[in-house]
C-alpha cells in the first residue's frame, strides 16, 4: 500500500520506516529541507536505537523516502497519516499543527478522485479528529470529498528508546473509524501482526491513548509516594516492598507454566518521577479536557502533584547526605528523561539540577551518554564528555537517569576522584552492583543511614 506521513518527528519517522519494513511504500513529508535531506541520507534527526539502520535499509529497498512536496506525497498515496506535534498549552493542547496539516492534505485531495483515508496518529483529545481536524480537512478538500475520504484515529503506543521494537511487536492496534471501509483499509496496514486489533469509534480511540498514558503516570506517582513514605521509615526499603507487591497473582502472567512479570511492573518502582514528551503532556491535556466538561479529576491532579514534588525529594536526600548544599560541587549522571533517548523534555533529571542550583550548590556538572556538551544551553549544568570529568572533586553524585552503562563504570576510580564518595541513586540504577566500601550508597525509597527507632504510634483510644 502507498502511505504518506505528514511529519518526520518521533512518531512520523518511526511509523514510516517501520511501515516500509512491512512492505508498504512510504513517503514522509516535512517542511524542513534539512530534516528531509538528513532522512534521505539514511540518518535520523534524533537519537533512537535501530532507527538509522532501518531507514537506510528501506531507502535501499526503494520503499521509503522523505520530501517537502506534501501534495505529491498525498495524491500518490492510499492513506495519509498526520503525525505532527500537539504541544501543551495552559488550556490543554495546541491543535494548530494538526489542523494546518489537515488543511494542506485537504488542498491536495480537492481534485483527487480516488478513495483516500486520512489517519490522525498525533495524540489529540476526544472530539478532535471528527471535529476540528475533519472541519479543516473537508473545508479545503471541498464538499464532494466527504463521499470519498474516510477518517480514522490510529494512536501510537511507542516508548522512546524502544520505539522500533514497540512498533514491530505491538501489544495492540487501536483504530477509530468514521466508517467500516476506512477502518478496514487502515487495518490492512497491520495484517501481518498477530496482536489484538481494536476497532471502535474515533473518540474511543482518542481516549484509549490518553487513558493508557495516564494509567502509567498514575502508577509511577503511586510508587514514588510509597518510596517517599519508605524514606521516612527506618528499616524500610521501597524495592523490597514493591518486589512483594509484584508477586500478586493479579499482577503477573503465566506463560508455559512460568510466572512472567509484565512490563507494566517497571512503572511500579520508586524513582525521581516521569517525564518525556508523552506522560506529562497527556495527563495535563486530559485534566484540562475534563475541566471543560465540568468533570473533576482528583486522582490525575494528585498524580501531577506527586510527580512535581519528587525531584525536590531526591535533592533532600542529597542535601542531608552532604550536610547542606551551599557551595558544594554535585555531579549528575544522566540528563535525558529516560535511558535509550536523548530527549530532555520534562526530564526529572533537569528538575533535580534546577533544585540543586536553587538550593545553593556551587557547581553542578552533568554527563549523559546520549546528550552531547553542545546542548549545554538546554541544561543548567556543565555538560561533560565523560563521567570522570563530571565527578572529579564532587561532594556527591546523583544518578538521575538509569543508563545501563552506569552499572559498568569503574566506581573505584570514580570514588577516588571525588571529594566525598557519596552516591544518591535517584533511579536505583546501581541496585545489586558491588561498589567499593568507601562509597556511601543511598537508594531512593530507604531511610538512608538512619538507625532503627520506634515509630510514632496512634493515640490510644478509650474503649468507650
Amino acid at each position: 500500500m502507498n502511505v504518506a506521513i505528514i511529519g518526520t518527528g518521533y512518531v512520523g519517522l518511526v511509523t514510516g520506516a517501520c511501515l516500509a519494513s512491512l512492505g508498504h511504500r512510504v513517503v514522509c513529508v516535512d517542511v524542513r529541507q534539512d530534516v528531509v535531506d538528513t532522512v534521505n541520507r539514511g540518518e535520523a534527526p534524533f537519537f533512537e536505537a535501530g532507527l538509522p539502520e532501518l531507514i537506510k535499509a528501506q531507502l535501499a529497498a526503494g520503499r521509503f523516502a522523505a520530501t517537502t512536496d506534501l501534495a505529491s506525497a498525498v495524491t500518490g498515496a492510499d492513506i495519509t497519516c498526520i503525525a505532527v506535534g500537539t504541544p501543551s498549552t495552559a488550556h490543554g493542547i495546541d491543535l494548530s499543527y494538526v489542523t494546518s496539516a489537515a488543511a494542506l492534505v485537504g488542498d491536495a485531495l480537492r481534485s483527487h478522485l480516488r478513495r483516500h483515508v486520512v489517519v490522525v496518529k498525533s495524540t489529540v483529545i476526544p472530539g478532535s479528529t471528527d471535529g476540528a481536524v475533519r472541519d479543516a480537512l473537508f473545508a479545503h478538500a471541498g464538499p464532494a470529498a466527504a463521499a470519498r475520504v474516510g477518517l480514522c484515529a490510529n494512536p501510537e503506543f511507542l516508548r522512546e528508546g524502544s520505539a522500533v521494537s514497540d512498533f514491530l511487536t505491538p501489544d495492540r492496534i487501536v483504530i477509530g473509524e468514521s466508517d467500516e471501509e476506512a477502518g478496514s483499509l487502515v487495518a490492512s496496514l497491520y495484517e501481518s501482526f498477530t496482536c489484538p486489533i481494536v476497532r471502535t469509534s474515533i473518540r474511543n480511540a482518542e481516549l484509549i491513548k490518553y487513558t493508557s498514558n495516564s494509567l502509567l503516570a498514575l502508577l509511577v506517582s503511586f510508587s514514588n509516594e510509597i518510596a517517599s513514605l519508605c524514606e521516612a521509615i527506618p528499616g524500610a526499603d521501597a524495592d523490597t516492598v514493591m518486589d512483594g507487591v509484584h508477586l500478586d497473582r493479579r499482577l503477573t502472567m503465566v506463560h508455559d507454566g512460568l510466572a512472567v512479570r509484565p512490563e507494566i511492573l517497571s512503572f511500579l518502582r520508586g524513582g525521581s518521577g516521569f517525564g518525556g514528551s508523552c506522560l506529562p503532556k497527556d495527563v495535563t491535556a486530559l485534566r484540562a479536557f475534563a475541566r471543560t466538561l465540568g468533570v473533576a479529576t482528583p486522582m490525575l491532579d494528585a498524580t501531577v502533584d506527586v510527580n512535581n514534588s519528587r525531584p525536590g525529594q531526591i535533592v533532600d536526600l542529597v542535601e542531608r547526605a552532604v550536610g547542606g548544599l551551599n557551595g558544594r560541587t554535585i555531579a549528575v549522571l544522566g540528563v535525558a528523561f529516560k535511558a535509550g533517548t536523548d530527549d530532555l523534555r520534562e526530564s526529572a533529571a533537569l528538575k533535580v539540577i534546577e533544585q540543586l542550583r536553587a538550593r545553593g550548590a556551587g557547581e553542578v556538572r552533568a554527563y549523559d551518554p546520549a546528550v552531547s556538551p553542545n546542548r549545554a544551553g538546554q541544561v543548567e549544568a556543565i555538560l561533560t564528555r565523560t563521567p570522570m570529568e563530571a565527578v572529579v572533586n564532587a561532594d556527591a553524585v546523583v544518578i538521575a537517569t538509569a543508563w545501563p552503562e552506569f552499572r559498568e563504570l569503574d566506581w573505584g576510580a570514580l570514588a577516588q576522584a571525588m571529594r566525598a564518595a557519596i552516591v544518591v541513586d535517584g533511579r536505583n540504577a546501581l541496585s545489586g552492583v558491588s561498589l567499593p566500601p568507601v562509597v556511601r550508597y543511598i537508594k531512593v525509597g530507604t531511610a538512608a543511614n538512619t538507625p532503627l527507632a520506634a515509630l510514632p504510634t496512634s493515640p490510644s483510644r478509650s474503649p468507650n
